[in-house]
């Protein structure tokens, strides 16, 4: 009988009523409140030195240097993981007048150590002095020494003065006098252990003495410069005369009351034949020397800067064809020279004063299809040039970058490429 086959009907049959009843209600069990061990609590992470790093080169303003010691050396202060980062930093610039100064730089950057090692090896560029008249001046040799410690170092400017007796320094003395001073030349245990530096690519060199070798010295010594600048006492040609600077310059800038002679540059520039790009004079240079300069390189100059330019100059720049910026620091002669620019130009740089010739100006910036940007420094009364406000419209409707200043600290910088608005 399928199912109740199981079950013995035979049986009498009792009460077969039960009292059956359920509890479908579940349990509650108070619940426990989560509790963390000491050792489960989280504790505070330490940010990565790569991201320090990275926000203290944010706040890092390469144009104002002083700007930045002061913060550098308060981030440095904060804590041990920031120091460090803080100081290479502080020393990628590094600046070297006096012994004191040079006791110093040699401690912090002890080989011995780890971390002296990688300070040394942050500084990018350096500025020495190498004034014997001052107290506790800065000696060759420690001028020398200081420079090995700089593996990475890229930049160095040099500050070479003259001696004079005690007593006889007269603070504020004209450059033509201070040049008249006599300068030793740099010895040999000096020059020996600036070889054992690093290759260093801009040299940056001022003269105030009557020694007119030491620069030769200092360009036997570093043959991977890329670029050179030179100023005060006019070089002369090595003695005896040696073979010509090995290095293919990219970049050349003078500033001398006299010129040297072609000769020389025919001797510094021999192998810069195909290299040389920029080409600045501060002064005023002798028609020679720049006439042979623009002959010698019109093909491969692509930036130049002169103070003024006459007739006979923008004769032959049209020889330049490869010229993309030109800079003309005076007011009157700059026209002169656009006439005979490439119309590749794309930068332009000028003087204006409120006699300035403007006309040229406003049809290279209406015409010129590769002009970019246009640099004015006011000088005189160029603030109220009547055709200033044509300049202005003429750049915003061909969207043509306009920069005026009226410092022409500002402007040399810009012609330079050291500073950038």
């Amino acid at each position: 009988m399928g199912f109740f086959r199981f079950f013995d009907l035979s049986q009498p049959q009792l009460n077969s009523e039960f009292d059956i009843s359920f509890d479908l209600t579940i349990p509650q069990t108070p619940l426990s409140k989560p509790t963390l061990s000491i050792t489960e609590q989280c504790k505070p992470s330490r940010i990565p030195l790569e991201l320090i790093m990275m926000i203290m080169e944010a706040a890092y303003d390469e144009e104002d240097i002083e700007s930045n010691k002061s913060l550098l050396r308060s981030l440095a202060l904060v804590c041990r993981d920031w120091s460090l980062s803080a100081q290479m930093l502080l020393f990628r610039h590094i600046s070297l007048d006096s012994e004191s100064h040079y006791r110093s730089f040699a401690f912090a950057t002890d080989k011995s150590s780890e971390r002296g090692r990688v300070l040394g090896n942050a500084v990018y560029s350096m500025r020495a002095s190498l004034d014997p008249n001052q107290p506790g001046h800065l000696s060759q040799l420690n001028f020398a020494e200081a420079v090995t410690r700089c593996q990475n170092l890229q930049e160095l400017s040099i500050g070479l003065y003259g001696c004079v007796p005690p007593g006889d320094d007269v603070v504020g003395s004209p450059d033509t006098l201070r040049m008249r001073r006599p300068a030793p030349s740099f010895d040999e245990d000096a020059i020996a252990l600036l070889r054992t530096g690093p290759s260093i690519t801009t040299l940056r060199f001022s003269n105030w003495s009557e020694n007119r070798q030491s620069i030769t010295q200092l360009l036997g010594v570093w043959i991977s410069l890329k670029s050179l600048v030179i100023s005060g006492t006019p070089p002369e040609l090595p003695s005896p005369i040696s073979a010509p600077f090995p290095c293919a310059l990219g970049k050349l800038r003078m500033n001398f009351q006299t010129s040297p002679s072609v000769d020389f540059l025919r001797w510094l520039l021999h192998n810069s034949g195909d290299t040389l790009r920029a080409l600045e004079f501060e002064r005023e240079p002798s028609t020679a020397v720049l006439h042979h300069l623009i002959h010698s390189h019109h093909d491969t100059l692509t930036s130049l800067s002169l103070p003024s330019c006459s007739r006979a100059t923008a004769r032959v720049l049209d020889k330049c064809t490869s010229l993309r910026n030109i800079f003309v620091e005076d007011a009157i002669s700059f026209p002169v020279a656009l006439k005979k620019l490439s119309p590749r130009v794309e930068h332009i740089g000028f003087g204006l004063n409120k006699e300035t010739s403007m006309q040229t100006v406003l049809e290279a910036v209406k015409t010129n299809e590769f002009l970019q940007v246009v640099t004015v420094n006011l000088r005189n009364g160029g603030k109220v040039h009547r055709q200033l406000p044509s300049l202005k419209m003429t750049c915003a409707l061909r969207g043509i970058r306009l920069r005026i200043t009226d410092d022409v600290r500002v402007f040399r910088g810009i012609v330079r490429g050291e500073y950038m608005p």
